[in-house]
């Protein structure tokens, strides 16, 4: 979750006129990132090697 401070930041680095569908898509990628940050931190990744025998699977 972003939290207020990430955010006001987030918006202040912005151009004086942004539309709506860009600011969403943006605070949607930040969320997606600070997730991902947390998982890993967690130590809920993956290695590379299992991420290739995992797409083998998918693509054969």
């Amino acid at each position: 979750m972003i939290t207020k401070k990430h955010l006001k930041e987030t918006i202040e680095k912005l151009p004086e006129e942004v539309s709506l569908e860009d600011l969403i898509d943006k605070l949607i990628l930040l969320d997606k990132i600070e997730r991902a940050e947390k998982e890993s931190e967690r130590g809920e990744t993956i290695t590379e090697d299992a991420l290739d025998k995992e797409l083998e699977k998918w693509f054969n």
